[in-house]
């Protein structure tokens, strides 16, 4: 399956707060918030975590990112694939249905 099909759905053990106009994701291990994890979010990240939901798929985020912003295709994909990546490697997403 394409990354562009994949739902990703976002870990339970996560903390997100705005912070100074800045929406922060802190990661929750043993009952106590990991600065070293800390994941800082811009404007466009902001708006792709909301819409993370373990049912919206990358395809639907891309067509969000486009609608939102002046972007063509392909820049959209890129920065959203790229988003989720970086996400997944942190560990504060996974493709839906995993568990």
């Amino acid at each position: 399956m394409s990354i562009m099909d994949t739902c990703f759905a976002k870990e339970n053990d996560l903390v997100t707060r705005d912070v100074a106009g800045e929406k922060i994701i802190v990661p929750i291990k043993g009952h106590v918030g990991d600065l070293e994890g800390v994941f800082t979010l811009n404007e466009l990240g902001a708006m792709i975590w909301q819409l993370i939901n373990g049912q919206a798929t990358a395809r639907e985020l891309v067509a969000a990112v486009r609608n939102e912003y002046d972007v063509g295709a392909a820049e959209a994909e890129k920065d959203v694939v790229d988003f989720l990546r970086s996400l997944e490697d942190a560990g504060l997403v996974r493709p839906s249905g995993e568990i």
